[in-house]
């Protein structure tokens, strides 16, 4: 092969490497994705063998598709046995914070099914759930796992720093 071939296919892959970077670059808007972090935990406990978990978080949508969410679920790590919790649904929330002032005052809407995140926004929201647990046992957890999932499948998960 002669030293001319080796040019212009040395020119072509690195052609090749820049449209390819180009177009990766150009639709990185279009994958759906949200950060976020965990910013306070709070429990109440209803009796020995049940709490209340509400959790406040920060997300936001960095990319330019909206996240229309189908799904949350609340999970505990580090805690033996522990099932996922069932979430409460955002009117049965305003409930508990009218009513129970014991849990504290209420920073956030709760996130629900169906709600929305648009692109490149920022909310800060809460998320409510019973564990048939008491109280010491999700005292002693590593971690809150919240995982709150997309329409089209798209799964963010927000994990609570001890």
């Amino acid at each position: 092969m002669s030293k001319q071939f080796w040019v212009f296919f040395g020119i072509g892959l690195v052609a090749v490497a820049i449209t390819v970077a180009l177009t990766m670059e150009g639709t990185k808007g279009n994958h759906l994705e949200l950060d976020g972090r965990v910013l306070h935990v709070r429990l109440l406990s209803l009796n020995p063998k049940a709490t209340i978990v509400v959790v406040d978080f920060r997300e936001t949508n960095p990319s330019d598709v909206r996240f229309i969410v189908k799904n949350i679920e609340v999970t505990l790590d580090g805690v033996k046995d522990a099932p996922a919790g069932q979430v409460i649904s955002k009117y049965d929330l305003k409930t508990i914070f009218d009513n129970l002032k014991i849990v504290g005052p209420k920073f956030n809407d709760a996130l629900s099914t169906g709600d929305l995140i648009a692109p490149h926004q920022t909310v800060d929201r809460m998320v409510g759930a019973r564990f048939e647990l008491g109280e010491q046992a999700i005292a002693q957890r590593s971690a809150v796992r919240i995982r709150i999932e997309d329409l089209d499948r798209t799964v963010a998960e927000l994990v609570e720093k001890q």
